[in-house]
């Protein structure tokens, strides 16, 4: 067993053990201590108890001394530092234009070093302002990033509940809950009614949480039946607060809700009216279920049945026979010992290969036959004389170009879309502007679809016409 005393730093925080060291201590004393962050001041929160050497956190660190009056001059002064430095790193912060929000700033006892709590929603670069806070205060400098439950523990406040919250005034250390525990004490699922200051789920849900599981288990749940006073009905909601069941009952032709508390109500006994028995293993013998063999007349055996409890409630199952002692086996018979097998017959020599036959030589190529001389570039193979064409009326050849005659002059070509649409050719803005002044449009100057064909037929003929002309120019230049 080890002798402790353990001490609280702040408000509502963390507990630690610290060896009394001779000291006589009570709760309340104020004594200062060395830490893992250095010298510190804090509370007795208890008297010199004795603890398991199994739950002691080593290295056990001494108190130093009792607090003075000078050590608790030091304290005041520190807290009025602390004010000055959240308005200077207020103003820095802002210089910077960081995205961080500053809670609380905490000095060491001794000034060795300054601490800065801040909460932000992702990482923050704050190199640049731990320089500029150094350069101010000439001491070390932490920032430290922290939660949202930790932001509301050090800043404090009124809970839904009226009361100032429990990780302010109480808690020493934040423990999980979840929404499993709001589902099982039937509370409201709605956010802002189980959510505290902090936006996570309250606390409070886990005070309660031992006893309401406690209390379902020997509670039966909604939709099994129970046995009450008024006879057997079926549960249809249970209060696990004031330990109370509501069941629907049959009353004439009609149900009623009934409300028993649960120490009032009975659970139905098993089937068969005998508490539910586990199966025998198989050196326990099956006492219910006596089987006897009764000779008859025809000389066969049948089982007797069940017992009439039992065979009234399941009549389709057979009764289950005794089984009888397992003949016991013989003794093993001995096999005898293998017979051995004679010595492997011995392989042979492998027979010698015969002398590889080496192959005669290749027949020698004759001489490839020798190329001609290659024509130099640009030099065209000799071919033989070209062959004359004979021209009309034995004339010379001539150029075809020279002695081409003119072709003959072609008129204009008719508007052959004018022709197909069946209208008019635009004219002049002066005679558009006469033509509208002297006759209105009538309906009688667009085409109807009769003569809409007729016109491309008319054009199909002219475009023949043309085709054969060029065709004949042709051949005769190909003449000349």
């Amino acid at each position: 067993m080890a002798m402790v005393v353990r001490v609280r730093f702040k408000r509502a925080s963390k507990l630690y053990d610290f060896d009394p060291n001779g000291l006589e201590l009570h709760t309340g004393t104020r004594v200062v201590t060395e830490t893992a962050r250095g010298v510190e001041l804090g509370e007795c929160v208890s008297g010199v108890i004795e603890v398991p050497d199994e739950r002691v956190v080593s290295p056990l660190k001494p108190i130093i001394r009792i607090a003075t009056e000078q050590d608790l001059a030091i304290q005041k002064r520190n807290e009025q530092y602390e004010k000055d430095a959240f308005d200077i790193a207020l103003e820095r912060i802002a210089e910077h234009k960081l995205e961080m929000k500053l809670v609380d700033v905490e000095y060491a006892f001794d000034h060795s070093k300054i601490i800065f709590y801040f909460t932000a929603n992702g990482r923050v670069d704050f190199r640049m302002l731990v320089k500029n806070l150094a350069s101010i205060f000439k001491t070390r400098i932490e920032l430290r990033q922290i939660g949202v439950r930790d932001e509301a523990k050090m800043l404090g406040g009124i809970g839904p509940c009226g009361r100032p919250l429990c990780c302010r005034t109480f808690l020493g250390d934040f423990t999980p809950v979840s929404i499993k525990m709001a589902k099982e004490q039937n509370l409201s699922l709605n956010p802002t009614k189980i959510s505290g200051l902090c936006d996570r789920l309250m606390c409070c849900l886990k005070y309660e949480q031992d006893q309401y599981e406690a209390t379902r288990k020997r509670m039966p749940r909604v939709g099994r039946e129970i046995i009450t006073p008024d006879g057997v009905g079926t549960i249809n909601a249970i209060n696990v607060l004031e330990e109370r069941v509501r069941v629907r009952i049959a009353v004439g032709d009609s149900f009623e809700l009934r409300d028993y508390a649960i120490d009032d109500c009975q659970r139905p006994e098993p089937q068969g009216g005998a508490p539910r028995q586990e199966h025998p293993t198989r050196e326990e013998p099956i006492e219910d279920a006596e089987v006897a063999e009764l000779p008859q007349e025809n000389g066969e055996q049948e089982t007797a049945a069940l017992p009439a409890a039992e065979s009234a409630e399941r009549p389709e199952k057979s009764p289950r026979s005794e089984r009888g002692p397992r003949p016991e086996k013989g003794p093993r018979q001995e096999r005898g010992p293998r017979p051995e097998r004679g010595p492997r017959p011995e392989r042979g020599p492998r027979p010698e290969k015969g002398p590889r036959q080496e192959r005669g030589p290749r027949p020698e190529r004759g001489p490839r036959p020798e190329r001609g001389p290659r024509p130099e570039n640009g030099a065209r193979p000799e071919n033989g004389p070209r062959r004359e064409r004979p021209y009309p009326d034995g004339e010379e050849r001539r150029d075809r170009r020279s002695d081409r005659p003119p072709r003959p002059e072609r008129g204009p070509r008719p508007d052959r879309s004018a022709q197909m649409r069946g209208v008019n050719m635009p004219q002049p803005a002066a005679q558009r502007a006469e033509g509208t002044q002297e006759r209105p449009a009538q309906q009688s100057d667009v085409p109807k679809a009769p003569e809409l064909r007729e016109i491309v037929v008319q054009a199909e003929e002219i475009s023949v016409t043309e085709e054969l002309q060029i065709r004949e120019t042709n051949q005769l230049e190909d003449l000349l």
